[in-house]
């Protein structure tokens, strides 16, 4: 039992000396295969670019030869060539290529490997001393900085001296160019592509495109693309192999490559303002000399503006007076302008004050407003929205023209019936609701919300849908509305983990998706009491995208509804529905606001003016 492990052992030992005279007698004899070649670095990671390596050779003599690749222990991992029949000083016809994959197809980890050629007559095997290395792991370009600021967030140009962005990154690898691509607003798109030499590790963007022209107001991203000797592509920035452009929706972009381009911009209060209290709005001209002036939404009538050109970036003047209202704030350079809204809050119905709200308190949904707008807070080069998973500040300059994303066809429309109506209203945001300033939900019997409410912070939800259960009647006029939630981080004035879109809205209902084919709606049901469609026939014409509402949930009962004209299968679409002791009524289509402003449709107005006489009892 002693022997046994000696005799094994003394055995292993005679054909290791064994292989290792062999290994040597080959190395110091005549060449038996010769113009061995091989792609010693290749990367398989399928982009068609080095994705194997070719391998040829010829032998000395004619013989049976099985070609191996053995890993870094030694072991063979795939077969690439067994027992086959080569004649003498004939190269391999065609080349042997290996992918990167063992036996059994599986991808191989990236490392050295080594190739044994076996030649079974003359009862040898050949291992060539150069290795061949699988390498898919692609560089890793990074912008190091944007400059000339130091300061937090993207770099912005112009710069008032007219200095360049000054780029700054890693050195630059094989082939190299840079891309600085438009992100917001619309669809990213290539504005600039320049070639690089290997070892740069500065650019300068002086903000035009390739065409020469400037480039028009938005954020920006600058994305460096380089290969390494293997051939493996890196980028600083995700991109889709498709099309080439930023990949958007996957959380914070690598490194800091942002510029935003921004000749006019102007930042809002998030609360509805006092009455006769100090408005202050930010304006960014890039220190050019700019004019501002104040109308009320839907008037040309102008209530306060500059006496002079002025540079300075703060803008302060007394709100005017009289009944709640929204505002519109142009200003103007000598070539560019903008136009931003901000709402001003009667001072009556200011809580703490002895006069009683009036009955319809209008909610901005200042949460969705800053949710949308396209701009870059971190410096990364993309849009923090909402939409694209946030955070998102809540105070910023709104970007584009200014306004919010659908507020002329949905928000302004809504107020100019109002407006022209002379109705009375308290104002205030979704933000102040949450923050408790300006007026509350107590003490007013209606909440208007008048455009796409898509995300609402979590405690203004429940808020909500507490004050309809106690009694209260809440209008939607938008659609994709009421369904998200988000949080809301005092510390930094973000917006946070917004949710996804759910199938019901914070009432329960489970609303589909938005239908885009021409109908008729009809009213089918209609509560005597709450007699939704007084006034008109209850038929609304020619309806172009709606939104139907499947079900009311556990929690509400259908009152009344008006229907598309589909006999086999009807679609609630305007609805009005009891939950707990109050009211929630949906128009359910976006043409809503534009109908009821332009007086087009007797239907909508009537609709419109039973709303709002519901909102006020």
């Amino acid at each position: 039992m002693r022997r046994a492990p000696v005799v094994i052992f003394g055995v292993l030992v005679a054909a290791t000396f064994a292989a290792f005279f062999v290994a040597q007698r080959l190395k110091n004899a005549p060449t038996v295969v010769q113009l061995f070649r091989a792609n010693y670095t290749f990367s398989p990671n399928g982009d068609g670019r080095y994705d194997r390596s070719h391998i040829t050779f010829r032998v000395k003599k004619a013989d049976d030869v099985t070609v191996e690749i053995l890993d870094a222990d030694g072991d063979p991992v795939r077969t690439l060539m067994d027992d086959k029949h080569l004649d003498a000083y004939r190269p391999i016809d065609p080349s042997l290529s290996w992918d990167g994959r063992d036996d059994d197809g599986q991808l191989l980890p990236d490392g050295t490997y080594r190739v044994r050629i076996t030649l079974r007559h003359l009862g040898r095997s050949l291992i060539p001393q150069r290795s061949i290395v699988k390498d898919t792991t692609p560089p890793q370009p990074k912008v190091r900085s944007i400059g000339p600021s130091p300061a937090y967030g993207p770099e912005l140009l112009p710069e008032p001296d007219g200095k360049p962005a000054h780029i700054r990154f890693l050195p630059a690898g094989y082939r190299a160019k840079i891309m600085i691509f438009k992100t917001a607003p619309g669809m990213p798109r290539l504005v600039l592509e320049r070639k690089m030499a290997k070892g740069v590790t500065t650019f300068d963007w002086d903000g035009t495109t390739d065409s020469g022209a400037r480039a028009s107001a938005g954020t920006y991203l600058v994305v460096l693309q380089w290969r390494d000797f293997p051939g493996n592509i890196g980028s600083s920035a995700p991109l889709d192999r498709k099309t080439g452009l930023p990949i958007l929706d996957r959380g914070k972009l690598p490194g800091r490559g942002g510029i935003t381009v921004r000749y006019l911009g102007a930042q809002t209060p998030v609360t509805a303002v006092k009455a006769r209290d100090t408005v202050e709005i930010k304006v960014d001209a890039r220190q050019a000399r700019y004019r501002w002036e104040v109308r009320p939404l839907g008037t040309a009538t102008v209530r306060a503006r500059s006496n002079n050109p002025k540079t300075t970036p703060n803008v302060r003047f007394e709100a005017p007076g009289g009944k709640s209202r929204m505002y519109v704030f142009t200003a103007h350079t000598a070539t560019k302008s903008t136009r931003v809204v901000f709402p001003v809050q009667a001072r009556a119905a200011v809580a703490g004050t002895a006069a009683k709200p009036h009955g319809v308190l209008v909610v901005l949904p200042y949460t969705t407003w800053q949710g949308r707008n396209p701009v870059d807070d971190d410096g990364d080069g993309a849009p923090n929205t909402l939409d694209l998973g946030g955070p998102a500040r809540a105070v910023r300059v709104w970007a584009g023209d200014g306004l919010p994303q659908g507020f002329a066809d949905q928000e302004a429309n809504v107020f100019r019936w109002m407006d022209g109506q002379g109705k009375r209203y308290d104002i205030t945001t979704d933000l102040a609701l949450l923050g408790g300033s300006g007026p509350r939900l107590t003490g007013h019997t209606g909440v208007l919300i008048p455009g796409d409410a898509r995300w609402l912070p979590t405690k203004v939800r429940a808020a909500l849908r507490a004050f309809v259960k106690a009694g209260g009647t809440v209008v939607s006029t938008g659609t994709d509305s009421l369904r998200r939630s988000v949080g809301f981080d005092t510390k930094t004035g973000r917006f946070v983990k917004p949710s996804v879109r759910r199938t019901t809205d914070l009432f329960g209902m489970r609303i589909g998706a938005l239908q885009t084919k021409t109908t008729d709606l009809t009213n089918f049901t209609n509560d005597p009491k709450l007699d939704l469609f007084k006034g008109a026939d209850g038929v609304f014409q020619d309806v172009e995208a709606w939104e139907p509402t499947e079900r009311t949930g556990e929690e509400a009962d259908l009152l009344s509804n008006a229907v598309t004209d589909d006999p086999d299968d009807p679609k609630t679409v305007v609805i009005a529905a009891r939950f707990g002791k109050g009211l929630v009524i949906r128009p359910g289509f976006p043409s809503f606001a534009r109908r009821v402003a332009e007086d087009s449709d007797p239907a909508t107005s009537a609709l419109m003016a039973r709303m709002w006489t519901l909102l006020s009892r």
